[in-house]
This record gives structure tokens, sequence and C-alpha cells, in this order.
């Protein structure tokens, strides 16, 4: 039973496989009939939407579960929960804080599980980001992306996703918020090195992509200030988007904070993909649950 949890759930030829299916413009119905249950613990917009929208157009109808509807380990296991929902729906997917709850469920091993964000990784983000700058750049094997910032889940997806398909990775951040060793290595297992730089300019220079987030997640809040000052140094402005390259494009996978990761007129200019990036969340999913439900499982 195949699940997908993390971008290096797939070899390099399935992501290759999942991005041309992505761009797909009639995919099969896999999910003519079926249902798909969709638990979030954590709200988001493009998250719900995107799904909702992808199983819909796959032939399914998409349920949205909000997680204290389940109570992972609180109302029921999440081993019961998902033996429950598994009866009713073709795949489940989750968006939850703690990432062993996903690891619990695709141990069940009676639907597929997809994680749609864990503390621990944003593959579906990912799929998207790349899939864009496959939009743009027709091929991203040699093209340098630099992600500035904090090292935190999506830029652990990103980096394996744009990696895997042969992109240099290059980070800059302080270095409290850089990856741990236990992600580098798991880059590492999948052919990808990142190259940690201390400042923004240095890493963005001569780039192709020039990617960021949000300093403070949700579920960080009592963080706000410390890493408001942390991070002071590493707005994407106007000037670092002049030490990128000449075609270089800018990338955020929202909500964004205009003034502080990133100023106004860098992710409202006219390098900004970020709209382009948005939509392409609903054809990553669309794309992804083809091959998991088809090609994935045989």
């Amino acid at each position: 039973m195949r699940s997908f949890l993390e971008v290096d759930d797939l070899t390099v030829e399935e992501l290759n496989r999942v991005i041309d299916l992505c761009l797909a413009p009639n995919p099969p119905k896999v999910l003519q009939g079926e249902g798909a249950a969709l638990v979030f613990e954590k709200p988001s917009n493009r998250t719900r939407n995107s799904m909702e929208m992808a199983v819909h157009q796959l032939g399914g109808h998409p349920v949205y579960i909000r997680g204290e509807e389940v109570g992972f380990d609180k109302r029921e296991s999440v081993e019961d929960i998902v033996s429950t929902l598994s009866g009713y729906y073709k795949c489940v997917a989750a968006r939850v804080f703690d990432h062993k709850i996903l690891e619990r469920m695709a141990k069940v091993e009676l639907c597929p599980i997809v994680n749609l964000l864990s503390d621990e990784g944003h593959p579906m983000q990912a799929l998207a980001d790349v899939l864009t700058l496959v939009k743009e750049f027709g091929d991203i094997n040699g093209k340098i992306l630099a992600f500035v910032g904090d090292g935190n889940n999506v830029f652990r997806s990103l980096a394996m996703a744009a990696g895997m398909l042969g992109a240099e990775i290059r980070f800059a951040g302080p270095s409290y918020y850089r990856l741990s060793d236990i992600d580098k290595d798991r880059l590492a297992a999948v052919g990808v090195e990142v190259n940690e730089f201390d400042f923004a300019q240095d890493a963005i220079d001569g780039s192709n992509v020039v990617y960021t987030d949000v300093w403070t997640s949700m579920g960080q809040e009592s963080e706000l200030e410390e890493r408001k000052k942390a991070f002071e140094a590493f707005t994407v402005d106007m000037s670092l988007m002049e030490a990128a390259s000449p075609d270089a494009v800018f990338l955020h996978c929202l909500p964004a904070h205009r003034g502080e990761e990133v100023t106004e007129e860098v992710i409202d200019g006219p390098k900004s993909r970020v709209w382009d990036q948005s939509e392409n969340r609903m054809h990553a999913s669309r794309g992804l649950l083809t091959w998991l439900l088809s090609e994935g499982q045989q």
C-alpha cells in the first residue's frame, strides 16, 4: 500500500511521472464514484480548496473533516480512525501537527495516506513548487534555487523535490534556524546537498529561483518577536532580487506578510510567480492523486 508522506516516498522516475500527470489536461477519473477524506487539524486556504477541487476533477467527492471531529488519540486511536475512514473513502489526506500521526495512519495499510502538511514536511506544496518551475523553465536540472529565511518543513520538502530533479539548493538564514543534521542526512540519501550561507545576497547571487516563507508559522506565535529579530536581515527586497539571474523568479508558499519576509515590490512585481504557484497546488494534487490511486498501487 503506497502512501505519500514526503517527497522521497517517490523515486526520481516516479516524481517525473507525477509531474507529467500534473500537466495532463484530461486526467482519468480515478475517483469516479468514490470519496476522499480530508482531515484538517490545522486550517488552510490553499490546501483545502486545491484538494477539494482536485478530488472533484478526478470524479470523486471530497469530505472535509475537522481535527476535533475525529480527535486523534482523544476520541479514538489514530489506528481506529483510519480503519473507520478506509471503509468510506478511497484515500485519506491529513494536515496535522505531528508527523508521527501520519506514519501511524500509513502503517494501518488499508488505504493510501497523503500528507497535506506536518511539522516535518509539506510535500504537496513542494510538488506545486517544482511544477511551477517546470512550467517556467521547462527543465530545472542545473538551475539554482535560493531559499531565504527559516529552514522549516516547507524548505525540507522543497529542497528534496527540486534537488531530486537536479537543481542546486542554497539556503540563507540564521544559524539557529537551519535544517537539522537528521534532515540533511535524509536529503543526502536521495543525492541532495544544501549549500548554506550566512548572508542572503551570497545565496541569491546568480540564482534562478528566490524562495521565502513566513518567519513565524502556525503554532509558533509565542516566538513571534524573537523570530522577527533573528530574521530582520533576511527580508527579500528588490536589491536582493537584482543579485539573482536576469531570468530569476520569486516564489512564496503563502500566506505572506508583506514588509517582513518579503517586500510588496517583490511579491507583487513582475518576477513573482506566487499566484501561478498557488493555482498549481490544485494541479499538483490532481497529478499526485492520479498516480497514487492508479500506477502507485500496481
